[in-house]
């Protein structure tokens, strides 16, 4: 997709008086968005879970970070039932002791595509996360065409969650995936001939993403149609936009925050890089069409065949493929 196209695509209409509007509103400290058709208000940027329970960063760190983000106005927090076997979510439930669940929108997700899988990794993540109910739950890794036949069919994860929801466990219910914009399209038309509308939907917006099969150009508009929280993950691409030596961090994070997504989730493995997530969120401002082309620019070359977004082009980060029985 050439640039000029890019930037005139629906993923960016619109974006500047909203934007400004929700940031400006809380220029003093964090800025916070509109989470879609949820209503509640989220930190512009969100701590992501994989990292804090990665084995070079101790327990003592991870809670640090996690306490420091939620002191610092940070109030998303992601996670997931199959984060380093249930490590991050254990180390998170700790973080979250002493009054801090009160300060979080806590979000994790599960792997199950049965009701029964479903519940057992719900009933699991509670446990481990020290608390009676999750803020946010997503249906992870959607990278399969017929992922969305199977959590839709009789006796299907979305089955058991919205059960889940009636009794409280739950508040609200998403999905996630970082393979194809086709298939994330193929869920959400799946859940509309059910009549049914996700509250959510993730998925890895990067500065590459806006050259190859890009979910910003594809689905970005069609979650905002249907005033579905969009929440931006990989702004850096877990490093692999980095390797390019294009773009800097800062960068990368001010792309993703720039699209109209309601979060940019990324992964803090140190107070240094908590840090620089935190000042990028709380001096955001929305980047003119010479900042936004600028970075553009710079990485269309790295982009072509998605060479570095391994988790669009290989198994790399498919961790339902290498542990199928987590679908249950």
């Amino acid at each position: 997709m050439e640039r000029r196209e890019f930037l005139k695509s629906a993923a960016f209409t619109a974006l500047a008086s909203t934007l400004v509007h929700e940031a400006r509103g809380a220029a003093a400290g964090m800025p916070y968005r509109t989470l879609g058709r949820t209503g509640e208000k989220v930190s512009l940027v969100g701590l992501g879970g994989h990292h804090i329970g990665r084995k070079y960063v101790s327990e003592q760190e991870g809670i640090r970070i996690i306490r420091t983000g939620l002191d610092s106005g940070v109030n998303f927090l992601d996670n997931c039932w199959d984060y380093n076997d249930g490590e991050s979510e254990r180390r998170m439930g700790l973080a979250l002791k002493d009054g801090y669940r009160q300060k979080a929108f806590l979000m994790t997700k599960l792997d199950g595509r049965t009701a029964k899988s479903a519940q057992e990794q719900l009933e699991q993540s509670l446990q481990r996360l020290q608390t009676d109910h999750i803020d946010l739950i997503q249906i992870h890794e959607v990278i399969r065409m017929d992922d969305p036949e199977r959590v839709f069919a009789p006796g299907g994860s979305l089955e058991y969650l919205e059960k889940a929801r009636k009794e409280g466990k739950v508040r609200y219910i998403g999905f996630t995936g970082h393979k194809s914009p086709e298939i994330h399209l193929h869920m959400i038309e799946t859940a509309e001939k059910h009549h049914y509308t996700f509250d959510t939907v993730q998925m890895p917006l990067n500065p590459l993403d806006a050259h190859f099969d890009s979910f910003a150009a594809k689905v970005v508009p069609v979650a905002r149609k249907h005033n579905m929280g969009i929440l931006a993950m990989k702004p850096m691409g877990d490093g692999l936009v980095l390797k390019t030596n294009t773009v800097t961090p800062v960068e990368c994070l001010r792309y993703a925050m720039h699209l109209p997504v309601s979060v940019v989730i990324t992964g803090c493995d140190s107070m240094h890089i908590l840090q620089q997530a935190l000042d990028t969120a709380k001096d955001f401002h929305v980047m003119d069409e010479a900042e936004l082309n600028s970075i553009l620019k710079k990485t269309e070359t790295v982009a072509l065949n998605g060479q570095f977004e391994l988790y669009k082009t290989s198994h790399n980060f498919d961790g339902t493929f290498h542990n199928p029985q987590w679908l249950g």
